[in-house]
């Protein structure tokens, strides 16, 4: 048995480091002063909001593949709750079909 982790997990952890990556850059960028260091005591909030800004379409682009694995694993677990429930739901109306045929 592997132990292949949560594709949700995979995914979740790659754009975590895609972002701390892009935080270091941009805080060195800022230390070396090629990139604004912002007003007053906003320098941390400029820098991590210049990390998101830069991350999000890196993520978007560089996680393609692992999204779309997360998004086949979530669809086939909504898809097996579904029949499940559809299961459930006929045995309670084959038990209230009965119960009434009997009284």
């Amino acid at each position: 048995m592997s132990l292949k982790p949560s594709a949700t997990i995979r995914y979740t952890a790659m754009r975590l480091g895609i972002f701390v990556g892009c935080l270091v850059a941009v805080a060195g960028l800022v230390r070396i002063g090629w990139v604004p260091a912002g007003l007053g005591e906003a320098n941390v909030a400029w820098v991590v909001l210049l990390a998101l800004v830069i991350s999000a379409p890196l993520s978007f682009v560089l996680l393609r593949k692992q999204r779309d694995e997360m998004s086949t694993q979530i669809s086939g677990r909504v898809a097996g709750a579904k029949e499940r429930l559809a299961a459930n739901r006929t045995q309670e109306d084959q038990a209230d079909d009965a119960a009434r045929v009997a009284s």
